[in-house]
């Protein structure tokens, strides 16, 4: 696995998203840290906000997201636990067109080995809606730099072989009509 020298670099459009009911963007440690990683890897960070912890308010702005053709990917930070307050994985799910299992079970591999066992209470998770990708990571800024650095600069990169996800965005609403997808895909090829 590396990159290929022969490909092009890609930027992705990728909205930054806190769930929070306590943070601001002045005190948002784990957003920042998504949003230096972003851009020092070279892509844009298309918007950023916070929501609180609320599955109907998550879900719609997942849904605005969605369905904003300059947004490729939307990164998430907190919420994934099991307390009462942790509702993001439930929010993410009721958008999702398709999950996609492997990204949660791969981050809790790689967090089982710093911090053992107490990754089980992570609900890190990821799907794709209406050709965006969704991940939603722990609220630690640990987890961010781990999802990011183990995981997510790889797959959104366009250059890693032996596949990443930025090959695939064309082709995420292959099952749409023409006209459907025609705004997304336009996007994603601008860069």
């Amino acid at each position: 696995m590396a990159l290929d020298p022969n490909r092009p670099f890609l930027p992705v459009n990728i909205a930054v998203l806190t769930i929070s009911d306590t943070r601001s963007l002045a005190d948002d440690k784990s957003g920042n840290t998504l949003v230096e990683r972003i851009e020092q890897a070279g892509h844009k960070v298309a918007v950023r906000d916070i929501v609180r912890d609320d599955r109907d308010a998550i879900a719609a702005k997942l849904r605005a997201w969605i369905a904003d053709p300059n947004v490729d990917v939307v990164l998430s930070t907190g919420g994934t636990g099991v307390t009462g307050r942790d509702v993001t994985p439930e929010a993410f799910e009721s958008v999702y067109e398709k999950p996609i299992p492997g990204f949660g079970e791969l981050f809790r591999f790689l967090s089982f080995q710093k911090i053992g066992s107490s990754t089980i209470q992570s609900r890190a998770t990821a799907g794709v809606a209406g050709g965006t990708y969704l991940f939603a990571l722990p609220g630690s800024p640990g987890a961010c730099r781990d999802a990011w650095d183990e995981i997510l600069v790889h797959q959104l990169d366009y250059r890693w072989k032996p596949c990443n996800f930025v090959e695939l965005m064309p082709r995420l609403q292959e099952h749409l009509a023409p006209s459907a997808r025609t705004a997304k895909v336009s996007a994603a090829q601008r860069g």
